[in-house]
């Protein structure tokens, strides 16, 4: 399926509220009325600023009533990372993490209450090609429980044996 294809069959399912911005190198005036023809609310041709992009997605969801949550902070107990600046703080306090241990944090917190497997956070936190025979998730998990758990008393980064790691609430 091509990106029309798909914008036509959202539409016919009949999420007509969900905005849909195209992003494609197929700039040319007849693309352009095909893509929005087929269901796009919006079309941006590579190469774009980032912050166009942006801006895009505001003024679309704004159109909907989609309220955009502008809030780039993970949190769960007293645990925060805030992904803008960068920080991660546990009960107030600052703690300093590699950018792997944040990037493996990170994934862990968007995906909080879920099982994440060995091979899904490879794939997600380091490079898919990574070597999947490596013991390197759980070496960094190990990191970050030492950082994040180890002088707190309610432990948050749980092993689920046989399966993978989950952040939650005990």
């Amino acid at each position: 399926m091509d990106g029309r294809e798909v914008a036509k069959e959202i539409r016919r399912l009949g999420y007509d509220s969900l905005p849909i911005i195209m992003l494609t190198a197929l700039g040319a005036t007849e693309n352009i009325v095909k893509g929005l023809d087929s269901g796009a609310d919006d079309y941006l041709v590579k190469p774009f600023k980032f912050k166009e992009l942006l801006a895009r997605i505001r003024a679309r969801t704004r159109k909907k009533g989609i309220p955009i949550d502008n809030d780039q902070k993970l949190m769960i107990e007293d645990l925060e990372l805030d992904m803008d600046a960068k920080i991660v703080k546990r009960a107030g306090e600052e703690i300093n993490l590699t950018s792997t241990e944040f990037r493996l944090l990170e994934y862990l917190l968007k995906n909080k209450n879920r099982v994440s497997s060995r091979i899904d956070i490879l794939e997600n936190v380091w490079d898919i090609n990574f070597n999947m025979g490596t013991n390197v998730v759980d070496v960094y998990v190990n990191y970050l429980r030492n950082k994040i758990d180890k002088k707190f008393k309610t432990k948050l980064i749980h092993t689920v044996i046989g399966m993978g790691y989950i952040i939650k609430s005990e």
